[in-house]
């Protein structure tokens, strides 16, 4: 389990407006769930709000997949990792996820992240790991999205 959503002070939400964007939101984690929700603009070259828990020991070298209990407002979101290798602000690893108005499992496995540049290895090494973000990201779009658990596998 990588979080039981209870503390809120574990999770730390950014928007574009660290580089100028216009982007607002806001998230709130209670009753064991956590909840990313705003406007997501594209406006001054911006375009993304998220949720970063930070993982500083990594994760075990066997791990395949995140695996989330989730629902929303049916938009298109993501997962973001950082890793050791991850210095610059921009960089990062993406890989997407559905949503819907009922609570449904996801599993993304760490073979569908990429890499945001190419600076960073093709696929993220799981050992490396040091945060992963739930992210609203990249068009013009009401973001509303809740995350019940969050594991690895």
């Amino acid at each position: 389990m990588i979080d039981t959503f209870r503390d809120p002070a574990r999770w730390q939400f950014f928007t574009d407006q660290v580089m100028g964007g216009v982007s607002t939101g806001t998230v709130q984690v209670a009753d064991g769930v956590l909840r990313l929700s705003g406007d997501v603009s594209t406006k001054n070259r911006g375009g993304f709000i998220q949720a970063r828990i930070d993982l500083p020991d990594g994760l075990a070298t066997d791990t395949a997949a995140f695996v989330m209990s989730v629902r929303g407002n049916g938009e298109g979101y993501f997962l973001h990792l950082r890793t050791r290798g991850s210095m610059l602000p921009w960089q990062y690893y993406q890989a997407p996820f559905a949503s819907s108005a009922d609570w449904t499992e996801v599993r993304v496995p760490l073979t569908a992240f990429k890499p945001s540049g190419a600076l960073l290895r093709d696929l993220p090494r799981p050992q490396d790991i040091r945060s992963v973000a739930v992210v609203a990201y990249g068009r013009d779009y009401r973001a509303d999205v809740e995350v019940r658990s969050l594991t690895v596998e």
